[in-house]
């Protein structure tokens, strides 16, 4: 089973139920059976701060991935925790969906490219 905890500290409504049901989808599909899975939101400052500290860039973006286990191997009766993804909703917008299951995807060793794109098309549809 995968858990999701999600955090909404981005000062806007957003739909965190939605998010956590895509992103069950997403990992089902890859394979994914079990694992913790952390999806927050923030404000652009926040997010700003996390591109400029860990990728050396100053600027807001819409999504931001910080895996741990990812699909490494675990030792038996280790729970695994895929990592966590970090959306701006003020960057973002209503294309949510698309950068959720792009964080989702880089949590899960995909790097940018024609595969992760044809993946990124087929999971973010409703």
């Amino acid at each position: 089973m995968i858990s999701v905890e999600t955090e909404n500290r981005s000062g806007v409504s957003v739909e965190e139920d939605a998010a956590a049901e895509l992103a069950r989808r997403v990992l089902d599909a890859e394979g994914v059976s079990g694992g913790e899975l952390g999806i927050s939101f923030v404000g652009p400052e926040e997010i700003r701060a996390l591109k400029r500290e860990h990728l050396g860039i100053d600027e807001a973006t819409d999504v931001l991935s910080f895996p741990l286990d990812g699909t490494d191997e675990i030792p038996a009766g280790v729970p695994r925790v895929l990592g966590d993804v970090v959306l701006c909703p003020q960057v973002v917008g209503e294309d949510w969906p698309c950068a959720l299951v792009h964080g989702l995807l880089h949590l899960l060793g995909y790097d940018h490219g024609a595969e992760m794109e044809t993946r990124e098309r087929a999971y973010a549809k409703p």
